[in-house]
């Protein structure tokens, strides 16, 4: 992220309120708004990302009166008004805008009602080759058309009933133990890579919340995190390992990670440069989320509970959880369950020993 003159993010500047507080204050194209707390802290980057989706939500406005009534480029931007999208995280905002932008592309100008089932079956069936981005469209498009019934724009949602594709495989690679040992020997644990790797997977959280944590998440011999995606709050006791990593860092950076520039990561940036990292190790088919798998796996391994691995990963439900302990040491449980076996009929065949042992032998008349 870039940081201007006065060191901080890209249209901020330092202002005096009425009052005389010296304020930080986001402004461009007309669209100003001040942002409160410590700049590059959590609280203080979530406020400059929603000013960033309102800069966009100002935009799309302006372009409102050249846009054609009826068309899906007026949905989108009767869409980008509403409190449907409105309240979505800022996050959440962004993947659903790139999502709808890119269709908007194609077929902005296209009046809506004119969309049938069957189009929207061909539109998704064109991404056939690459099956979740099908199914995150057609997600999309089913909650923009039945928004599209809501403001009475169409009478009924083509999308809906229309099937998914089924997943071809368990979504983002979870790594393996060798994996993992093949990328502590390229990035040793005292390099920002190595760092990065603790925190992913010593901690289980995802990448957005791992580029947030800071020595103000610190609390003793735990890390407390408010996930952003569910805003579930978490104490995460520290493993050994990730306190080794930590413990040369300075304490006068806000995050742990932080860029070449010496900037704080946003998410996508992060998920970019994680991704090199794999590569110069050798493992392009790894990822900052497959690090959250591994994380689940290995307490499944471990024995634990799905409450147990809720409370460290923030879940809330236990098919959540399943999602991240697929990839279990079968091989070591099956072991687990047949020496269980073996230990049942060991026992058994005691239980029906011929002979009492308790008893002597009777002698015979």
């Amino acid at each position: 992220m870039r940081r201007n003159k006065s060191g901080l993010p890209q249209y901020c500047s330092w202002n005096t309120d009425q009052h005389g507080r010296k304020r930080v204050r986001f402004r461009k194209a007309g669209f100003a708004i001040y942002l409160t707390g410590i700049p590059w802290s959590d609280d203080f980057m979530r406020q400059y990302a929603a000013a960033l989706e309102g800069l966009k939500a100002r935009a799309a406005e302006v372009g409102a009166a050249r846009t054609m009534p009826g068309t899906f480029n007026a949905l989108c931007v009767s869409y980008y008004r509403s409190p449907e999208f409105r309240g979505l995280k800022a996050s959440t905002q962004g993947v659903r805008r790139n999502i709808i932008e890119r269709f908007r592309n194609e077929h902005g100008d296209k009046p809506v009602a004119r969309l049938g089932r069957t189009h929207v079956k061909d539109i998704i069936g064109a991404k056939a080759n690459t099956p979740e981005a099908a199914n995150n469209l057609l997600k999309v498009l089913r909650v923009m058309l039945d928004y599209a019934v809501d403001i009475e724009m169409i009478p009924s949602n083509p999308a809906a009933g229309v099937k998914r594709y089924k997943s071809r495989g368990d979504g983002f690679h979870s790594w393996a133990e060798s994996e993992i040992a093949q990328f502590q020997a390229r990035h040793l644990i005292d390099t920002r890579a190595g760092l990065a790797l603790a925190l992913l997977l010593y901690t289980g959280q995802r990448r957005g919340d791992v580029i947030g944590m800071g020595w103000q998440h610190v609390r003793g011999d735990k890390i407390v995190v408010r996930q952003e995606k569910t805003d579930t709050p978490l104490m995460i006791p520290m493993h050994p390992e990730l306190v080794r990593a930590l413990k040369s860092l300075p304490k006068t950076n806000m995050t742990f990670l932080m860029t070449e520039r010496g900037a704080p990561f946003t998410p996508a940036g992060f998920g970019n440069w994680f991704r090199d990292q794999c590569n110069l190790a050798g493992l392009p088919q790894c990822s900052a989320h497959g690090l959250r798998k591994a994380a689940g796996r290995r307490l499944a391994e471990a024995g634990c509970s799905g409450e147990e691995i809720k409370a460290v990963l923030g879940h809330k439900s236990l098919s959540a959880v399943a999602i991240y302990t697929r990839a279990a040491d079968q091989e070591r449980l099956a072991r687990q369950a047949l020496d269980k076996l073996i230990r049942a009929e060991g026992e058994q065949k005691l239980s029906n020993h011929p002979t009492r042992l308790d008893k002597k032998r009777r002698k015979p008349l």
